[in-house]
């Protein structure tokens, strides 16, 4: 999910238009073509070194020329991926290829090379309004193939700009179907969906769609800013509720704790005497005592007997104020 467009050109679908390519000469046929002149030169030299006459220099020559033109015309190859349309006066012969393949020049036209190949297309949804109203940017990419050229050829103009026109309607469709959360969270359900919507629309075009892939949902900046105020406010939720399960559980372990002092004083005013040391054993530390515990564990006593010690450490020869010195 972001807030900016990381390339604007990919705004407009622009499938490169299917060229027809009616005279298509491959590299054999024109090999061959050149061959066929140079040899019709030098059997026109050699006629003449040899006093022929010129009507049969004429017609070597010509036998040679319409040699090399039907050959350069009627010799084809198509690639290992693709298949020709051949037609003759202007209908359906059938399809040829991959290889070489020979076709009647003037009779017969290739007007549409098919590429069968996995193709790539890439389309997008610009300002689309969402289920719950909400207007996002969805860009994804397409992967389909021609499992029939003939139909491809014959059923549709263009059929990749058919088909990027097609994909980019059915995912308005989808979106507007959706509202904004199944978008974010659901790109696979979304995929399934298109991949289908789109496969029906092109079977008949004698394409199948491999695959749809979303790349990207781009919301507007405010609705981002305002979600992720809401994300963390449901952050700081959860923690104030862990912090509430704490102290319900520390709650229970005092309670738990306060059981077994309950009928045992000893252990109680043990307790407590470990209490107050952990907090007289630091230097400077200060310890505020309940007087109720003063008075239940003799602590006042206590205290001044601590103080005590720690005056006659601190100064050695400094007698008590008590003790009287004769």
């Amino acid at each position: 999910m972001k807030s900016e467009r990381q390339n604007p050109n990919q705004s407009q679908i622009q499938p490169k238009a299917v060229k027809t390519d009616t005279l298509r000469i491959s590299n054999i046929a024109l090999v061959i073509t050149i061959f066929l002149i140079l040899l019709s030169l030098l059997a026109v030299i050699a006629m003449s070194a040899a006093a022929i006459p010129d009507i049969w220099i004429g017609i070597t020559l010509t036998i040679f020329i319409l040699a090399a033109v039907y050959i350069l015309y009627a010799l084809k190859v198509a690639q290992q991926w693709e298949k020709a349309v051949v037609l003759r006066l202007g209908k359906i012969k059938g399809l040829s290829g991959p290889g070489v393949f020979w076709i009647i020049p003037v009779l017969d036209s290739t007007p549409y090379w098919i590429d069968h190949r996995v193709m790539v297309t890439p389309f997008n949804a610009e300002k689309t309004l969402t289920k719950d109203t909400v207007p996002v940017d969805v860009d994804a990419v397409l992967f389909w193939m021609v499992w029939d050229a003939e139909k491809a050829a014959l059923e549709v103009a263009d059929y990749k700009s058919a088909i990027a026109w097609a994909a980019q309607t059915a995912l308005r469709e989808i979106i507007g179907q959706m509202p904004l959360s199944d978008i974010l969270v659901g790109r696979a359900k979304m995929d399934a969906d298109l991949q289908k919507i789109i496969d029906e629309r092109t079977t008949p075009w004698g394409i199948s769609v491999q695959s749809v892939e979303i790349r990207d949902v781009i919301i507007p900046k405010d609705l981002e800013d305002a979600m992720s105020r809401q994300a963390q406010a449901e952050r700081e939720r959860q923690a104030r509720v862990i912090l509430g399960e704490s102290e319900k559980q520390i709650a229970s372990s005092f309670a738990e704790a306060s059981r077994a002092y309950l009928n045992n004083p000893t252990a109680l005013h043990l307790r407590a005497m470990n209490m107050l040391f952990e907090g007289l054993k630091e230097k400077g530390a200060l310890v505020i005592v309940p007087s109720s515990a003063v008075d239940t564990m003799n602590l006042g006593g206590l205290s001044g007997m601590i103080a005590l010690s720690q005056t006659t450490q601190d100064n050695p020869d400094k007698k008590p104020n008590h003790v009287k010195t004769s």
